[in-house]
């Protein structure tokens, strides 16, 4: 019988093994920061994601969260912020002992962007948690700030030493949108990032690419064989991308004006979802081979020549919504009475390659629009020929495949079936899958995904500053047109939207789809 030199022998851990799938990925020791931490999304959005990534058990034991910004608080103070804000907004269940073992890591840094003493306090707080937390000096910093203080945060970080990271570690920016709001500005941006940071080090947040349903548009098209050979142009009339607010800008006037929602939505949402269904089936599921299929996408966009026939942009008029009335933009608290900036944008695009040429794609958004949805829709052609009289089939539509989005997660496929009864008749009849009834666990938040990854270094789905740089060269020209001719048309709140944007479809003898 043999015996095993057990201090030559190499041991794995046998929970490590990536053939199981009983546990999830775990991040490894590292730290979070967030600039503008007494913002909304920070409170409503990050801070309770951190929780329910802890709660999960995804997160380190000694994982920290520092927070940067111009308050005077002390650690405590912070901590019963982000305990409040957890309370409040947590998906998961407020469990003591998990929030105890956060909050020994929780530390809080007052200051402007420009106060050196305050980062200087940072790069203290940094060191002191790697000794007492076991960050091991691995740290994202988070910019929940105004885009445009996010050179001077970095110049900062740079300045400070706390960009470079000590040997073996890692240090990574996050930074959330609007990246940009032309061409220019968005390479500008990168210039000035990428000073400081290397490009892989750097993971631009879109939300919407956290989201389970997005993910699984991959899934629905390159697992399945059922799918993929009508995703083309033989068998594909056309794709409708929505996403509809029934909000208005809130207290968003001094970001809202002047940005616009064909700036804030398609830009970059609706632009990745039109790669994500567009795309070509990538090499295998990796950052750079994802990036890839979605720039050759992206550099294929065709812009309509007529930009006045195939785009249109509104503003919502005043009206009832939810049973209440509510105020057109024009009225909203802060808005120049003059403003031209859309709250509604709906534009048309081809698509140059061998598998969408001659398919159109409309993209849509606004504000006070009849519901919240975010969808795709895959419109199919019609069948070639129909054996049926036309008094059969006069109340079937066109098949569509339905991804939806938000807020209730699932597919609906959309096709003819005959109506019980003695004669012919066919009828439009649909399919469902929803997450939540077909899996036990519902789906996490997307910022939950979303910062694992980061401390994971999983850059899958980020959009890389190649992608944002297109996504301008695609809006670019429109926003121009649109600066120079007429004003957004008027549309009431609570409907969907401009008639001018029912014509555009109508000039191609189509419609919209009510999601």
């Amino acid at each position: 019988m043999s015996t095993i030199d057990t201090e030559t022998a190499e041991w794995t851990n046998p929970l490590q093994d990536p053939r199981d799938r009983r546990l999830p990925r775990v991040a490894g020791p590292s730290g979070l920061v967030i600039f503008g931490v007494t913002g909304d999304l920070s409170r409503k959005k990050l801070m309770p994601a951190v929780y329910d990534l802890a709660n999960r058990g995804m997160l380190p034991p000694g994982f920290s969260l520092v927070g940067f910004a111009r308050r005077d608080w002390e650690d405590e103070d912070f901590a019963q912020i982000v305990h409040d804000s957890v309370r409040e907004h947590a998906r998961t269940e407020f469990r003591e002992e998990v929030w105890q073992q956060l909050a020994e890591g929780m530390r809080f840094i007052p200051g402007d962007f420009d106060d050196d003493e305050a980062f200087k306090q940072l790069k203290s707080a940094v060191e002191e948690l790697n000794a007492s937390r076991g960050t091991s000096g691995n740290f994202a910093f988070y910019l929940s700030v105004p885009p445009k203080s996010f050179p001077k945060v970095v110049q900062q970080l740079k300045k400070h030493g706390l960009a470079h990271p000590p040997e073996g570690s890692w240090r990574r920016a996050v930074i959330e949108k609007p990246f940009g709001h032309d061409l220019r500005s968005a390479e500008d941006l990168n210039a000035v990032l990428h000073e400081v940071f290397d490009p892989e080090q750097v993971f631009r947040i879109d939300h919407y690419l956290g989201k389970e349903t997005v993910q699984n548009i991959l899934a629905l098209r390159f697992a399945n064989q059922m799918y993929e050979p009508i995703w083309n142009r033989s068998y594909v009339d056309h794709v409708q991308i929505t996403m509809a607010e029934d909000i208005g800008i809130g207290g968003r006037a001094g970001y809202y004006d002047g940005i616009g929602s064909a700036r804030d939505v398609i830009q970059n949402h609706l632009l990745q979802l039109m790669a994500l269904t567009a795309m070509e089936e990538p090499a295998s599921f990796d950052a750079a081979s994802l990036l890839t299929e979605k720039l050759k996408v992206l550099k294929a966009v065709r812009v309509p020549e007529e930009l006045g026939e195939h785009t249109v942009r509104g503003q919502y008029a005043s009206g009832w919504q939810g049973g209440e009335k509510v105020r057109g933009y024009l009225e909203e608290e802060g808005i120049d009475p003059s403003s031209t900036t859309d709250t509604y944008a709906a534009i048309k695009l081809g698509v140059d390659n061998r598998r969408w040429a001659g398919v159109p794609f409309y993209l849509r958004t606004g504000k006070r629009l009849g519901r919240r949805v975010t969808e795709i829709a895959v419109v199919f052609q019609r069948a070639p020929h129909s054996p049926f009289d036309s008094t059969a089939t006069e109340e079937l539509g066109q098949n569509a495949i339905v991804i939806r989005v938000q807020p209730d997660e699932g597919m609906t496929v959309r096709f003819g079936s005959k109506v019980p009864g003695t004669s012919m008749e066919i009828r439009d009849v649909t399919m469902d899958f929803a997450y939540g009834e077909s899996f036990t666990e519902s789906s996490p938040e997307a910022y939950e995904r979303l910062i694992l990854d980061v401390l994971l270094g999983d850059a899958n789905l980020f959009p890389r500053h190649q992608e944002v740089e297109e996504s301008w060269k695609i809006l670019d020209p429109i926003e121009e047109y649109w600066a120079t001719h007429g004003r957004p048309a008027q549309y009431a709140s609570g409907s969907w939207g401009p008639e001018e944007a029912d014509e555009m479809l109508a000039r191609d003898g189509r419609s919209w789809r009510r999601p």
